[in-house]
């Protein structure tokens, strides 16, 4: 039986993510096929656009989840019980959370399109991660979860 879900948010692009790096793909194979004629001239348009979708899929592919007493951040993850304090930062104030303040020893998960950051301090002696820091759309929702934890 699997644990129930408390949080679960999806760190995908969204849609005005999508139209740059798709042109972008678009003239890459433009430029290609100008010098091919023939069959081979459609082949850079069957490569660069399905490359470009599967990288901005693959850049949304990042989970933040709460479920069986573990916080999930992507492919990494940490028990509750070993969660310290909370910050939520707004989009700007996380630059110098990123920037100036950030320890070089944490864990980040940033996705620029998405504005808040949580910061979740570990208090775990047998790890040399201080915090994790993360993009997260529900910052106040999760930091309250984590705390009444």
């Amino acid at each position: 039986m699997t644990a129930p879900i408390v949080f679960r948010e999806r760190l995908y692009v969204p849609w005005w993510g999508w139209p740059l790096p798709l042109a972008a793909a678009v003239l890459l194979a433009a430029e290609i096929h100008m010098g091919f004629p023939g069959v081979r001239s459609w082949l850079p348009y069957l490569i660069t656009v399905p490359l470009a979708v599967l990288l901005l899929v693959r850049l949304g592919s990042v989970k933040v989840e709460v479920s069986g007493g573990e916080l999930r951040v992507g492919s990494a993850h940490v028990p509750l019980d070993l969660l310290g304090e909370v910050e939520v930062f707004d989009a700007k104030s996380k630059r110098k959370a990123m920037g100036p303040n950030l320890d070089p020893m944490a864990y980040v998960t940033h996705r620029g399109w998405i504005g808040p950051m949580v910061r979740v301090a570990l208090d775990d002696p047998a790890d040399p991660t201080p915090y994790w820091l993360f993009s997260v759309r529900s910052a106040e929702k999760l930091a309250a979860l984590l705390r009444d934890r």
